[in-house]
């Protein structure tokens, strides 16, 4: 089977995926897809309850909302409708929404061949849920990143906390498990590791040691 110069990462919320995927184009001088960062935005810009929307309705609407990488001065970057897309994306409600709309086949089936098409022009780090097992499973290398609620939940405090946002670690660790649950138990790709894909677990490893261990994996696998 043929490959395709794509580098996919998947992996549940809070095990450094964003970070890691950063740096791994970087270091590959590669563009950075994040697909987390589309599901997101579809939430937001549908709206809560968009769930819920007949599939018909969902399917237009969701026609009317675009995707590219375009360079923005400072490196490629992922636009919306020719709008750069920035943090107002990152809160929990946003991600409990994208959540929700992860289940639904439309919008699965809809921003899939968005991340086609720009996998097909380009090559890529991937970073998602399911790059290396339904959208780019011809990708030539592929991770899979875990971490404890635990540790993830305590991450994503100090993010929030950075921010000036207020953060419980308790009620962020706990959303994390319903999040989970969510997304392995979805009957539309469910979060899981590719059978080909390299699993790394981030929960007591730096983001340089885990970075260490996936290019080692990609110069072993033969660097195009």
């Amino acid at each position: 089977m043929k490959t395709l110069p794509i580098i996919t990462i998947d992996g549940p919320a809070g095990v450094g995926k964003s970070t890691l995927a950063k740096a791994m184009a970087r270091e590959m001088q590669w563009p950075y897809l994040d697909t987390g960062a589309m599901f997101r935005t579809l939430a937001l810009r549908l709206g809560p309850g968009a769930e819920s929307l007949p599939d018909a309705e969902l399917a237009a609407r969701c026609e009317q909302i675009r995707f590219a990488l375009e360079n923005s001065g400072d490196g490629v970057k992922l636009f919306c409708n020719g709008q750069c897309i920035g943090n107002e994306i990152r809160t929990e409600e946003v991600g409990k929404m994208a959540s929700l709309i992860g289940t639904n086949p439309v919008v699965r089936e809809c921003l899939k061949k968005a991340q086609r098409a720009m996998g097909e022009s380009s090559p890529l780090v991937a970073e998602g849920r399911d790059m290396g097992t339904v959208v780019f499973p011809q990708a030539r290398f592929k991770f899979f990143l875990d971490a404890s609620p635990e540790v993830r939940a305590e991450r994503r405090c100090r993010e929030l906390l950075a921010r000036g946002q207020s953060a419980d670690v308790q009620a962020i660790a706990e959303q994390i498990r319903e999040r989970d649950a969510l997304d392995r138990n979805r009957p539309v790709a469910p979060l899981r590791a590719a059978e080909d894909s390299k699993i790394i677990d981030t929960s007591h490893l730096s983001v340089d040691e885990v970075l260490a261990v996936m290019l080692s994996a990609v110069k072993a696998g033969g660097r195009e």
